[in-house]
């Protein structure tokens, strides 16, 4: 029986038409998780898994105990607990785990839709589609394939950080008040919320830059179809969760654009550049480790350069760093007051669906910030020309009236 993997790939390069019958060697469970990708979890078994020679490696380095066994001793993955960060297929030898595919489902929405159709890209886009893919080449390699348009993510993270720091001046007062980020990484969050969750009065109810700019796009285009680009299988999870689904329609990742590029034979590098820069220097560099807290804290800087109690921040990378940072918090070990914590080594540049490695993405990342026409929100016009045309009258009531950048963490 051949994996998910190979039925991803032989309907990608038109081995198989879905107009006719599967063939028999291939598994219509498989065919299922492709077409109907919203219904499974962001990880999948590329073939099913009754023995293990590694003593269930992939549960046991589940945190979120997703990885379910059921009474015959077949494992499956629980879409309710799964959060797509991808320790299981690092854990599991045998390779029958696999990320789950959105590309058939996605496309299909994009060439039916009955409005028009935008790509959220990630900040870690810049050089994964090589150095020659300029954000302006990108942009009409997604026309290309359909897309009326492409959005930089980053401008919400801009939009993110002015709140952050809002947050951060309002509630961190005296020595031993902190603040935990709430906008960048979701498995940070669940780790918070379903583990940590005696921490969760420290997390403002931000919601992340791509259901930010995903539920901005919804309310300028209603019937729109919103696919956001990056790095990363947890935002698969984090669009579909309860309280902020329907901003984000699919996820695709980085590794998922590459295919279809190739399978339709676009070359982004040679694309004419059709430019856009609308992001500043602080949104930029959220997909790298250590990035939020850069960005929040020269916000909260430039928004009250006389106060006293200043951002000291502390940032961790890695599941089992974030868990160690967590605990010096719970022990009162840190002199930090606001904690960025990311789910992958070297943040969203180090996500397992990057096609660069993380020490080239991250330059890409810092050198796009060092581009940047703006170095802070609160410098950047568009900012401040989308918090108008928003309703927002002063900066401030970003942490009164902000409804479409806020979600409940309860």
């Amino acid at each position: 029986m051949k994996t998910l993997e190979e039925l991803y790939r032989d309907v990608l390069n038109r081995k198989i038409s879905l107009k006719t019958p599967l063939p028999p060697e291939y598994e219509p469970f498989h065919l299922d998780c492709l077409l109907n990708p919203h219904n499974y979890a962001p990880v999948i078994f590329n073939e099913p898994c009754e023995k293990c020679e590694y003593e269930r490696a992939c549960k046991n380095s589940c945190i979120f105990d997703a990885i379910e066994e059921d009474k015959d001793g077949k494992l499956r993955i629980n879409p309710n607990l799964c959060t797509g960060c991808a320790a299981c297929i690092e854990a599991c030898k045998s390779k029958k785990i696999t990320a789950g595919k959105d590309v058939l489902a996605a496309m299909k929405a994009v060439r039916e839709a009955e409005g028009p159709s935008y790509v959220l890209a990630a900040p870690a886009f810049l050089g994964q589609f090589t150095k020659e893919a300029t954000p302006g080449k990108l942009r009409t390699a997604f026309q290309a394939l359909g897309f009326t348009g492409m959005v930089e993510v980053a401008l919400m993270a801009d939009v993110l950080t002015l709140k952050e720091a809002l947050e951060f001046d309002r509630h961190v007062l005296k020595n031993g008040d902190y603040q935990l980020t709430s906008c960048c990484c979701p498995v940070w969050i669940s780790m918070i919320r379903r583990i940590y969750h005696e921490l969760m009065p420290h997390v403002p109810g931000a919601v992340s830059p791509m259901i930010a700019c995903g539920r901005m796009i919804k309310l300028l285009h209603p019937d729109a179809v919103t696919v956001f680009v990056g790095p990363c299988l947890a935002k698969k999870s984090e669009a579909r969760e309860p309280d902020i689904a329907g901003a984000v329609d699919y996820v695709l990742t980085f590794r998922e654009i590459q295919d279809i590029f190739e399978a339709a034979d676009i070359r982004p590098e040679e694309m004419a550049d059709n430019e856009k820069e609308h992001s500043s220097r602080a949104g930029r560099i959220y997909a790298r480790t250590g990035g939020v807290s850069e960005a929040v804290r020269e916000t909260a800087e430039q928004l009250r350069p006389g106060r006293k109690i200043k951002v000291r921040p502390e940032q961790a990378d890695g599941i089992p760093a974030c868990r160690e940072m967590i605990k010096r918090i719970q022990n009162k070990e840190t002199e930090a007051n606001f904690f960025e914590g990311m789910g992958c080594p070297g943040g969203c540049v180090g996500g397992p669906k990057v096609i660069l490695d993380r020490d080239t993405g991250r330059r890409y990342v810092n050198e796009y910030g060092k581009d940047a026409p703006f170095a802070t929100p609160l410098e950047n016009p568009y900012v401040m020309k989308l918090l108008e045309e928003s309703g927002f009258d002063t900066i401030e009531a970003l942490v009164e009236k902000s409804d479409w950048l806020i979600r409940d963490l309860t």
